[in-house]
Protein backbone atom coordinates (compact mmCIF):
# COMPACT_ATOMS: atom_id res chain seq x y z
CA UNK A 1 0.00 0.00 0.00
CA UNK A 2 1.26 3.46 -0.85
CA UNK A 3 2.41 5.49 2.11
CA UNK A 4 0.76 8.94 2.14
CA UNK A 5 3.36 11.66 1.77
CA UNK A 6 1.44 13.92 4.10
CA UNK A 7 -1.82 14.21 5.97
CA UNK A 8 -4.85 15.84 4.40
CA UNK A 9 -4.59 18.23 7.35
CA UNK A 10 -1.36 19.51 5.81
CA UNK A 11 -2.88 20.07 2.37
CA UNK A 12 -2.68 23.85 1.74
CA UNK A 13 -5.85 23.93 -0.36
CA UNK A 14 -7.87 22.17 2.29
CA UNK A 15 -6.42 24.29 5.09
CA UNK A 16 -7.21 27.49 3.18
CA UNK A 17 -10.78 26.36 2.53
CA UNK A 18 -11.21 25.42 6.22
CA UNK A 19 -9.87 28.78 7.37
CA UNK A 20 -12.47 30.58 5.24
CA UNK A 21 -15.28 28.70 6.96
CA UNK A 22 -17.39 30.60 9.46
CA UNK A 23 -16.69 28.75 12.70
CA UNK A 24 -16.07 29.46 16.39
CA UNK A 25 -13.37 26.74 16.42
CA UNK A 26 -10.21 28.76 17.06
CA UNK A 27 -7.54 26.12 16.42
CA UNK A 28 -6.98 25.86 12.62
CA UNK A 29 -5.94 22.20 12.78
CA UNK A 30 -8.93 21.21 14.88
CA UNK A 31 -11.23 23.13 12.54
CA UNK A 32 -9.77 21.33 9.52
CA UNK A 33 -9.99 17.97 11.31
CA UNK A 34 -13.65 18.48 12.25
CA UNK A 35 -14.33 19.44 8.63
CA UNK A 36 -12.73 16.19 7.45
CA UNK A 37 -14.65 14.08 9.96
CA UNK A 38 -17.88 15.79 8.89
CA UNK A 39 -17.25 14.43 5.39
CA UNK A 40 -15.80 11.02 6.28
CA UNK A 41 -18.31 9.64 8.76
CA UNK A 42 -22.01 8.99 8.55
CA UNK A 43 -24.39 10.32 11.23
CA UNK A 44 -24.23 8.41 14.48
CA UNK A 45 -21.22 6.29 13.48
CA UNK A 46 -20.08 5.11 16.90
CA UNK A 47 -16.69 3.83 15.74
CA UNK A 48 -15.72 7.29 14.54
CA UNK A 49 -17.01 8.86 17.75
CA UNK A 50 -15.05 6.41 19.89
CA UNK A 51 -11.86 7.03 17.91
CA UNK A 52 -12.16 10.82 18.12
CA UNK A 53 -12.98 10.64 21.83
CA UNK A 54 -9.84 8.56 22.38
CA UNK A 55 -7.37 10.47 20.19
CA UNK A 56 -8.88 13.90 19.51
CA UNK A 57 -10.17 14.99 16.09
CA UNK A 58 -6.74 15.62 14.54
CA UNK A 59 -5.00 12.70 16.24
CA UNK A 60 -7.71 10.25 15.18
CA UNK A 61 -7.44 11.39 11.58
CA UNK A 62 -3.66 10.95 11.53
CA UNK A 63 -4.08 7.47 13.03
CA UNK A 64 -6.46 6.55 10.19
CA UNK A 65 -3.93 7.83 7.64
CA UNK A 66 -1.13 5.88 9.31
CA UNK A 67 -3.24 2.74 9.06
CA UNK A 68 -3.84 3.39 5.35
CA UNK A 69 -0.12 3.88 4.87
CA UNK A 70 0.69 0.53 6.42
CA UNK A 71 2.25 1.99 9.55
CA UNK A 72 1.73 0.26 12.90
CA UNK A 73 -1.15 1.82 14.80
CA UNK A 74 -1.61 1.78 18.56
CA UNK A 75 -4.33 -0.21 20.27
CA UNK A 76 -7.50 1.81 20.77
CA UNK A 77 -9.36 0.80 23.88
CA UNK A 78 -12.83 1.23 22.42
CA UNK A 79 -12.07 -0.47 19.08
CA UNK A 80 -10.67 -3.81 18.00
CA UNK A 81 -8.07 -4.00 15.24
CA UNK A 82 -10.70 -5.50 12.94
CA UNK A 83 -13.19 -2.70 13.64
CA UNK A 84 -10.50 -0.13 12.91
CA UNK A 85 -9.59 -1.84 9.63
CA UNK A 86 -13.24 -2.10 8.55
CA UNK A 87 -14.04 1.53 9.19
CA UNK A 88 -10.84 2.77 7.53
CA UNK A 89 -11.88 0.88 4.38
CA UNK A 90 -15.25 2.65 4.51
CA UNK A 91 -13.69 6.06 4.90
CA UNK A 92 -10.92 5.71 2.32
CA UNK A 93 -13.02 6.78 -0.74
CA UNK A 94 -13.92 10.06 0.99
CA UNK A 95 -10.45 10.87 2.29
CA UNK A 96 -9.53 13.14 -0.60
CA UNK A 97 -8.31 16.66 0.13
CA UNK A 98 -9.72 18.28 -3.07
CA UNK A 99 -13.19 16.85 -2.43
CA UNK A 100 -13.18 17.92 1.22
CA UNK A 101 -11.96 21.40 0.27
CA UNK A 102 -14.86 21.69 -2.18
CA UNK A 103 -17.30 20.79 0.62
CA UNK A 104 -15.85 23.65 2.67
CA UNK A 105 -16.21 26.03 -0.27
CA UNK A 106 -19.82 24.90 -0.79
CA UNK A 107 -20.51 25.57 2.89
CA UNK A 108 -19.02 29.06 2.58
CA UNK A 109 -21.13 29.80 -0.51
CA UNK A 110 -24.28 28.66 1.32
CA UNK A 111 -23.43 30.74 4.39
CA UNK A 112 -23.14 27.70 6.68
CA UNK A 113 -21.09 27.74 9.86
CA UNK A 114 -19.20 24.75 11.26
CA UNK A 115 -19.82 23.96 14.92
CA UNK A 116 -18.06 21.35 17.06
CA UNK A 117 -17.61 20.36 20.71
CA UNK A 118 -14.42 22.44 21.01
CA UNK A 119 -16.41 25.66 20.43
CA UNK A 120 -18.40 27.70 22.91
CA UNK A 121 -22.15 27.30 22.53
CA UNK A 122 -22.05 23.59 21.69
CA UNK A 123 -25.13 21.99 23.36
CA UNK A 124 -23.98 20.05 26.42
CA UNK A 125 -26.88 17.61 26.14
CA UNK A 126 -25.41 16.08 22.96
CA UNK A 127 -22.70 14.48 25.10
CA UNK A 128 -25.37 12.09 26.41
CA UNK A 129 -25.18 10.34 23.03
CA UNK A 130 -21.70 9.10 23.93
CA UNK A 131 -19.75 7.83 20.91
CA UNK A 132 -22.82 8.41 18.76
CA UNK A 133 -22.75 12.18 19.38
CA UNK A 134 -22.22 14.28 16.23
CA UNK A 135 -18.61 15.01 15.33
CA UNK A 136 -19.65 18.40 13.97
CA UNK A 137 -22.79 20.28 12.99
CA UNK A 138 -23.43 22.53 9.99
CA UNK A 139 -25.61 25.53 10.79
CA UNK A 140 -27.57 27.69 8.37
CA UNK A 141 -28.70 30.80 10.19
CA UNK A 142 -27.71 32.13 13.60
CA UNK A 143 -24.55 30.30 14.78
CA UNK A 144 -25.57 31.06 18.37
CA UNK A 145 -28.97 29.41 18.03
CA UNK A 146 -27.65 26.12 19.39
CA UNK A 147 -26.56 27.91 22.55
CA UNK A 148 -30.19 29.04 23.01
CA UNK A 149 -31.51 25.49 23.40
CA UNK A 150 -30.81 25.22 27.12
CA UNK A 151 -34.54 25.71 27.67
CA UNK A 152 -36.17 23.91 24.79
CA UNK A 153 -38.76 21.31 23.88
CA UNK A 154 -39.12 19.18 20.77
CA UNK A 155 -42.55 19.11 19.09
CA UNK A 156 -42.73 16.29 16.56
CA UNK A 157 -45.40 14.31 14.79
CA UNK A 158 -46.97 13.03 11.63
CA UNK A 159 -46.17 14.47 8.22
CA UNK A 160 -49.72 13.67 7.13
CA UNK A 161 -51.11 15.53 10.11
CA UNK A 162 -54.80 16.29 10.52
CA UNK A 163 -56.05 19.85 11.08
CA UNK A 164 -56.37 18.87 14.75
CA UNK A 165 -52.72 17.88 14.95
CA UNK A 166 -51.49 21.03 13.24
CA UNK A 167 -53.72 23.19 15.45
CA UNK A 168 -52.45 21.57 18.65
CA UNK A 169 -48.84 21.82 17.49
CA UNK A 170 -49.25 25.51 16.75
CA UNK A 171 -51.00 26.19 20.04
CA UNK A 172 -48.36 24.37 22.08
CA UNK A 173 -45.54 26.16 20.24
CA UNK A 174 -47.11 29.58 20.83
CA UNK A 175 -47.61 28.88 24.53
CA UNK A 176 -44.02 27.67 24.89
CA UNK A 177 -42.73 30.83 23.23
CA UNK A 178 -44.70 32.90 25.73
CA UNK A 179 -42.88 31.04 28.50
CA UNK A 180 -39.51 31.68 26.84
CA UNK A 181 -38.96 28.09 25.65
CA UNK A 182 -37.29 27.38 22.29
CA UNK A 183 -38.99 24.90 19.94
CA UNK A 184 -37.05 22.14 18.17
CA UNK A 185 -38.44 20.06 15.31
CA UNK A 186 -37.50 18.44 12.01
CA UNK A 187 -38.71 20.84 9.32
CA UNK A 188 -41.07 18.29 7.73
CA UNK A 189 -44.66 18.66 6.56
CA UNK A 190 -47.48 18.43 9.07
CA UNK A 191 -46.75 18.77 12.78
CA UNK A 192 -43.12 19.89 12.32
CA UNK A 193 -44.02 22.69 9.95
CA UNK A 194 -46.92 23.85 12.11
CA UNK A 195 -44.66 24.01 15.18
CA UNK A 196 -41.97 25.99 13.34
CA UNK A 197 -44.47 28.44 11.81
CA UNK A 198 -46.26 29.09 15.10
CA UNK A 199 -42.96 29.68 16.89
CA UNK A 200 -41.87 32.16 14.25
CA UNK A 201 -45.24 33.86 14.36
CA UNK A 202 -44.96 34.27 18.13
CA UNK A 203 -41.43 35.71 17.86
CA UNK A 204 -39.67 32.74 19.44
CA UNK A 205 -36.53 30.74 18.71
CA UNK A 206 -36.92 27.61 16.61
CA UNK A 207 -34.30 25.20 15.29
CA UNK A 208 -34.89 22.62 12.55
CA UNK A 209 -32.66 19.54 12.48
CA UNK A 210 -32.64 18.12 8.95
CA UNK A 211 -31.51 14.81 7.45
CA UNK A 212 -29.73 16.18 4.38
CA UNK A 213 -27.22 18.98 4.02
CA UNK A 214 -28.21 22.21 5.74
CA UNK A 215 -27.80 23.95 2.38
CA UNK A 216 -30.54 21.81 0.84
CA UNK A 217 -34.29 22.25 1.22
CA UNK A 218 -36.31 19.12 1.83
CA UNK A 219 -39.21 19.11 1.35
CA UNK A 220 -38.82 21.61 -1.48
CA UNK A 221 -42.14 23.28 -0.65
CA UNK A 222 -40.64 24.43 2.64
CA UNK A 223 -38.06 26.69 1.00
CA UNK A 224 -39.70 29.82 2.39
CA UNK A 225 -40.17 28.28 5.83
CA UNK A 226 -36.50 27.25 5.98
CA UNK A 227 -35.47 30.76 4.99
CA UNK A 228 -37.57 32.22 7.81
CA UNK A 229 -36.17 29.69 10.29
CA UNK A 230 -32.62 30.59 9.24
CA UNK A 231 -33.36 34.30 9.68
CA UNK A 232 -34.69 33.86 13.23
CA UNK A 233 -33.06 30.62 14.39
CA UNK A 234 -31.19 27.90 12.55
CA UNK A 235 -31.42 24.95 10.18
CA UNK A 236 -28.93 22.34 11.44
CA UNK A 237 -27.45 19.12 10.06
CA UNK A 238 -24.56 16.79 10.80
CA UNK A 239 -24.53 15.75 7.13
CA UNK A 240 -22.02 17.64 4.99
CA UNK A 241 -23.31 20.30 2.59
CA UNK A 242 -24.97 18.80 -0.46
CA UNK A 243 -25.75 15.55 1.38
CA UNK A 244 -28.87 13.64 0.39
CA UNK A 245 -31.59 13.03 3.01
CA UNK A 246 -31.76 9.22 3.10
CA UNK A 247 -33.96 7.05 5.31
CA UNK A 248 -31.00 6.15 7.53
CA UNK A 249 -30.10 9.80 7.93
CA UNK A 250 -33.67 10.66 8.92
CA UNK A 251 -33.58 8.04 11.68
CA UNK A 252 -30.20 9.29 12.89
CA UNK A 253 -31.38 12.91 12.74
CA UNK A 254 -34.14 12.01 15.18
CA UNK A 255 -31.62 11.19 17.90
CA UNK A 256 -30.30 14.79 17.70
CA UNK A 257 -33.79 16.25 18.14
CA UNK A 258 -34.33 14.09 21.21
CA UNK A 259 -30.87 14.68 22.67
CA UNK A 260 -30.69 18.45 22.31
CA UNK A 261 -34.16 19.12 23.75
CA UNK A 262 -35.16 19.27 27.39
CA UNK A 263 -38.28 17.24 26.62
CA UNK A 264 -39.93 15.63 23.59
CA UNK A 265 -43.64 15.82 22.82
CA UNK A 266 -45.28 13.69 20.12
CA UNK A 267 -48.25 15.75 19.01
CA UNK A 268 -49.83 13.35 16.54
CA UNK A 269 -48.44 10.09 15.20
CA UNK A 270 -49.64 6.96 13.45
CA UNK A 271 -48.83 3.46 14.64
CA UNK A 272 -45.57 3.34 12.64
CA UNK A 273 -44.77 7.05 12.54
CA UNK A 274 -41.12 8.10 12.43
CA UNK A 275 -41.93 10.32 15.40
CA UNK A 276 -41.99 7.20 17.55
CA UNK A 277 -38.32 6.76 16.66
CA UNK A 278 -37.64 10.21 18.12
CA UNK A 279 -39.68 9.25 21.19
CA UNK A 280 -37.60 6.08 21.55
CA UNK A 281 -34.38 8.08 21.51
CA UNK A 282 -35.80 10.46 24.12
CA UNK A 283 -36.77 7.57 26.38
CA UNK A 284 -33.36 5.91 25.95
CA UNK A 285 -31.65 9.14 26.92
CA UNK A 286 -33.86 9.60 29.97
CA UNK A 287 -35.49 12.71 28.54
CA UNK A 288 -39.05 13.52 29.63
CA UNK A 289 -41.54 12.27 27.05
CA UNK A 290 -45.05 13.52 26.39
CA UNK A 291 -47.81 12.69 23.93
CA UNK A 292 -50.98 14.50 22.92
CA UNK A 293 -54.13 12.36 22.92
CA UNK A 294 -56.36 12.45 19.87
CA UNK A 295 -59.73 11.05 18.85
CA UNK A 296 -59.89 7.31 19.52
CA UNK A 297 -61.13 6.84 15.96
CA UNK A 298 -58.15 8.63 14.39
CA UNK A 299 -55.41 6.43 12.91
CA UNK A 300 -53.03 9.40 13.05
CA UNK A 301 -53.19 9.32 16.86
CA UNK A 302 -52.62 5.58 17.29
CA UNK A 303 -48.91 6.12 17.90
CA UNK A 304 -49.56 8.83 20.48
CA UNK A 305 -52.00 6.58 22.32
CA UNK A 306 -49.47 3.76 22.20
CA UNK A 307 -46.89 6.02 23.90
CA UNK A 308 -49.43 6.95 26.59
CA UNK A 309 -50.46 3.34 27.18
CA UNK A 310 -47.23 1.36 26.79
CA UNK A 311 -44.37 3.80 27.38
CA UNK A 312 -45.64 5.89 30.28
CA UNK A 313 -45.59 9.13 28.28
CA UNK A 314 -47.13 12.13 30.03
CA UNK A 315 -50.48 13.27 28.67
CA UNK A 316 -50.04 16.73 27.11
CA UNK A 317 -53.03 19.00 26.51
CA UNK A 318 -51.51 22.48 26.89
CA UNK A 319 -48.24 24.35 27.09
CA UNK A 320 -48.20 24.25 30.90
CA UNK A 321 -48.02 20.44 30.70
CA UNK A 322 -44.85 20.73 28.62
CA UNK A 323 -43.38 23.11 31.20
CA UNK A 324 -44.03 20.46 33.84
CA UNK A 325 -42.08 18.00 31.69
CA UNK A 326 -39.24 20.51 31.70
CA UNK A 327 -39.40 20.62 35.51
CA UNK A 328 -41.22 23.94 35.79
CA UNK A 329 -44.31 23.67 37.91
CA UNK A 330 -46.20 26.65 36.57
CA UNK A 331 -46.31 28.81 33.47
CA UNK A 332 -44.14 31.44 35.13
CA UNK A 333 -41.25 29.00 35.33
CA UNK A 334 -40.78 30.07 38.91
CA UNK A 335 -39.29 26.87 40.26
CA UNK A 336 -37.74 23.69 38.93
CA UNK A 337 -39.09 20.41 40.21
CA UNK A 338 -41.82 21.90 42.41
CA UNK A 339 -42.55 24.86 44.66
CA UNK A 340 -39.78 26.25 46.88
CA UNK A 341 -39.26 24.50 50.19
CA UNK A 342 -41.74 25.64 52.82
CA UNK A 343 -44.18 27.11 50.31
CA UNK A 344 -47.51 25.65 49.27
CA UNK A 345 -48.76 25.45 45.75
CA UNK A 346 -50.95 28.43 44.86
CA UNK A 347 -54.72 28.24 45.09
CA UNK A 348 -56.24 26.38 42.11
CA UNK A 349 -57.83 29.63 40.91
CA UNK A 350 -54.42 31.31 41.04
CA UNK A 351 -52.94 28.52 38.94
CA UNK A 352 -55.70 28.99 36.38
CA UNK A 353 -54.96 32.69 36.23
CA UNK A 354 -51.22 32.01 35.81
CA UNK A 355 -51.97 29.54 33.02
CA UNK A 356 -54.01 32.25 31.26
CA UNK A 357 -51.08 34.68 31.26
CA UNK A 358 -47.86 34.88 29.26
CA UNK A 359 -44.55 36.65 29.70
CA UNK A 360 -44.80 38.69 26.50
CA UNK A 361 -48.36 39.79 25.76
CA UNK A 362 -50.37 42.04 28.09
CA UNK A 363 -53.88 40.68 28.66
CA UNK A 364 -57.03 42.42 29.81
CA UNK A 365 -59.22 41.22 32.67
CA UNK A 366 -61.89 40.09 30.20
CA UNK A 367 -59.33 38.08 28.23
CA UNK A 368 -57.92 36.46 31.37
CA UNK A 369 -61.44 35.58 32.55
CA UNK A 370 -62.24 33.94 29.20
CA UNK A 371 -58.98 31.96 29.18
CA UNK A 372 -59.21 30.85 32.83
CA UNK A 373 -62.95 30.17 33.00
CA UNK A 374 -63.23 32.33 36.13
CA UNK A 375 -65.45 35.32 36.83
CA UNK A 376 -64.05 38.85 36.63
CA UNK A 377 -64.26 39.14 40.41
CA UNK A 378 -62.34 35.91 40.94
CA UNK A 379 -59.69 36.98 38.42
CA UNK A 380 -59.26 40.40 40.09
CA UNK A 381 -58.91 38.81 43.52
CA UNK A 382 -56.24 36.36 42.39
CA UNK A 383 -54.34 38.98 40.37
CA UNK A 384 -54.14 41.18 43.46
CA UNK A 385 -52.59 38.35 45.50
CA UNK A 386 -50.24 37.34 42.71
CA UNK A 387 -49.10 40.95 42.31
CA UNK A 388 -48.24 41.11 46.01
CA UNK A 389 -46.11 37.98 45.56
CA UNK A 390 -44.34 39.52 42.57
CA UNK A 391 -45.71 36.84 40.26
CA UNK A 392 -47.47 39.18 37.83
CA UNK A 393 -46.98 42.67 36.45
CA UNK A 394 -49.65 45.21 35.57
CA UNK A 395 -49.78 48.25 33.32
CA UNK A 396 -52.31 50.33 31.45
CA UNK A 397 -52.27 47.55 28.81
CA UNK A 398 -53.29 44.81 31.23
CA UNK A 399 -51.51 42.00 33.04
CA UNK A 400 -48.72 39.54 32.29
CA UNK A 401 -46.38 37.13 34.09
CA UNK A 402 -43.45 38.79 35.84
CA UNK A 403 -40.23 38.03 34.01
CA UNK A 404 -38.07 35.81 36.18
CA UNK A 405 -40.63 36.00 38.92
Amino acid sequence: MTVPSRSVLDDPTLRAAAERLVSPIADPEVRAARLVWGVLSEPGEGSAGALVAECGAAGALRLVEDHLGGHPTPEIGALSARELADMVRRWRPRLEAPMIAEVARAAARAGLSLQAPEAAGWPDRLADLGPHAPLCLWVRGDPEALAGLGRSAALVGARAATPYGEHVAGTLASELVEAGVAVVSGGAYGVDGAAHRATLGAGGLTVAFVAGGADRVYPAAHANLFQRIAERGAVVSEVAPGGTPTRWRFLQRNRLIAAVSGATVVVEAGWRSGSLNTAGHAAALGRPLGAVPGPVTSSTSEGSHRLLREFDATCITRGADVLELLGEWDAAGAAAGGPPAGEDRPHPDAMRVLDALGVRAWRTLDDIARRSGLSLGEVQAQLGLLALDGRVDSSSDGWRLARGG
